[in-house]
């Protein structure tokens, strides 16, 4: 029994990840999972997440496992665009107005809330640096992001909205549709107007 349950653990390991409570949604006991970080075939992250021995520990997918909601965003999904030379000292995510986790408090997590209408505006997926896929907004998404509010680094919107005004598949209406929609509308057009 134990290999079978094995078996499926390895071959089911979502980005090389695996929680406690996938293992016994599908009727497996946990204590398969503290015999595999036993064996050397798993490793435990931490409480009810485990990630394959031969897999690179990705703080990106991760922190998607433990928070499914959150959607990265800002300096964050720049970055993994590569719209910003700084690798982030946070982690930034996006959530929904409602939602809420008290482990959030205690985590590398920088933390925005917004309306469902804005919520899923822009989600795509991107590609980390260990090659797997996790939630973020898209460039457009991302660039309004960062010019609302006062509190992101002047440098990395300037870096980013002049590689962005540069590149080939830029898309700029979709950039002017969001930029309403998120109220940013006039700070867009500044750096258009200066940069194209």
């Amino acid at each position: 029994m134990f290999k079978d349950d094995r078996k499926w653990i390895l071959e089911n390991a979502y980005k090389g990840l695996i929680t406690s409570e996938d293992v016994t949604n599908h009727g497996i006991h946990r204590s398969t999972l503290s015999r595999m970080v036993k064996n050397g075939d798993l490793i435990k992250i931490e409480r009810g997440i485990y990630l394959l021995a031969e897999e690179w520990v990705d703080e990106f997918s991760i922190t998607q496992v433990r928070y499914k909601r959150g959607i990265y965003s800002h300096n964050t999904s720049l970055y993994l665009q590569g719209y910003s030379e700084r690798v982030p000292l946070k982690l930034h995510m996006t959530f929904p107005t409602k939602y809420n986790s008290q482990s959030l408090k205690d985590e590398n997590v920088e933390v925005t809330r917004v309306n469902d209408s804005n919520y899923e505006l822009g989600l795509t997926e991107i590609k980390t640096p260990a090659g797997n896929y996790v939630k973020a907004y898209d460039l457009e998404r991302s660039l309004c992001d960062v010019l609302r509010g006062s509190g992101d680094d002047i440098q990395v919107v300037q870096y980013a909205m002049k590689k962005y005004a540069s590149s080939k598949t830029k898309n700029v209406n979709k950039l002017m549709k969001y930029a309403k929609q998120l109220h940013v509308e006039k700070k867009v057009q500044r750096y258009l107007e200066v940069l194209l």
